[in-house]
């Protein structure tokens, strides 16, 4: 199966294509630390006798660094592999993650590259196969917004919290039929919204080990394609899942950038409109603030057009629109 690609203006997406539909995604915004990139840094803090410290890197930004040689000590300048990038939480930011390396220089990775260093087909494109119908991009986007997710019987509820993503599963049906529809919905939302690290799943209470065993056999078949461990559900219903986190998932980004995430569809937005004439971006304040120079900028130089902004109180954070007027 093959990755597409879009190249977007302040994010780069990527999404795996099954019948139309979209089944995994990802969502990169270039110029912070990303897993794979290698970079001098320098040693800030370091606890003594401890193998962990803090290192800040050219462009400022900080990342915590394990397995430190017993010689280097702070001040010192320190080659190192980015293993995780930075993750925002809901009131604080989680550092990156580096580890000290020997090998050559290696700027950050475009979402294209960290692909193709997972050995995953590629294809680069200007805008998505199927883009534009249901189970697109922007229908994507709207559910991760949201948080919620409906199957047959039930929804999934999604919270980000510091320590874990947890996962409600709730609905009218039996307890045990609830749980096992779930199942492919919660697998389906994984690679949907990119969710990896600790995932806590609420199940129903099943009181008898025959159901949660039940459960249990749906979530290995469900999730065999996905490198993870996972507990057994408990007398309580709670599974946890995890799985190695190298980068923000879709549905952190969107939570706790909203306004960030409203400002980058804009663009993409605008980047397809058709008709010819100057483009004018119409959407809340809050969104148009996060607009920087340089973003518009290349707007303009993509689209060969002069660029406008309105702002409209009245609209949700999401409901920005763009279009062409008359010159």
């Amino acid at each position: 199966m093959t990755w597409y690609v879009e190249q977007g203006i302040a994010e780069e997406r990527a999404v795996l294509l099954q019948r139309g539909r979209i089944v995994a995604a990802r969502l990169h915004w270039p110029g912070a630390l990303t897993a794979g990139q290698v970079e001098d840094a320098v040693l800030v803090s370091r606890a003594r006798g401890s193998q962990r410290g803090t290192l800040r890197f050219a462009s400022g930004e900080e990342a915590l660094v394990d397995r430190l040689p017993a010689s280097a000590s702070e001040g010192a300048a320190i080659r190192a592999r980015v293993t995780r990038a930075a993750a925002r939480e809901r009131d604080r930011i989680k550092l990156a993650q580096a580890t000290p390396s020997d090998e050559d220089l290696r700027p950050a990775p475009t979402l294209a590259e960290q692909l193709t260093l997972a050995r995953e087909t590629v294809a680069t494109v200007r805008r998505f196969p199927e883009d534009g119908h249901e189970g697109g991009w922007e229908d994507l986007w709207l559910e991760a917004l949201s948080g919620t997710v409906e199957f047959d019987g039930g929804e999934l509820a999604f919270f980000d919290t510091s320590a874990m993503m947890l996962i409600d599963v709730d609905g009218p049906d039996d307890p045990r039929r609830l749980a096992l529809a779930s199942v492919p919905a919660l697998a389906d939302s994984i690679g949907r919204f990119d969710l990896a690290g600790s995932l806590g799943v609420d199940f129903p209470t099943l009181a008898a080990k025959a159901d949660r065993k039940a459960v249990d056999a749906a979530l290995d078949q469900a999730l065999a394609h996905w490198n993870h461990e996972r507990t057994a559900m408990n007398g309580f219903g709670f599974v946890q899942l995890v799985a190695r986190s190298e980068r923000p998932s879709l549905l952190r980004r969107l939570h706790h950038d909203r306004t960030g995430a409203a400002a980058r569809l804009l663009l993409r937005r605008a980047e397809f409109v058709e008709q010819p004439g100057r483009l004018l971006l119409t959407a809340n304040p809050a969104v148009l603030a996060r607009l920087r120079p340089d973003w518009q900028a290349e707007l303009a130089r993509r689209s060969g057009r002069e660029v406008s902004l309105h702002g409209d109180p009245g609209l949700e954070l999401e409901t920005g629109f763009a279009q062409a007027v008359p010159l």
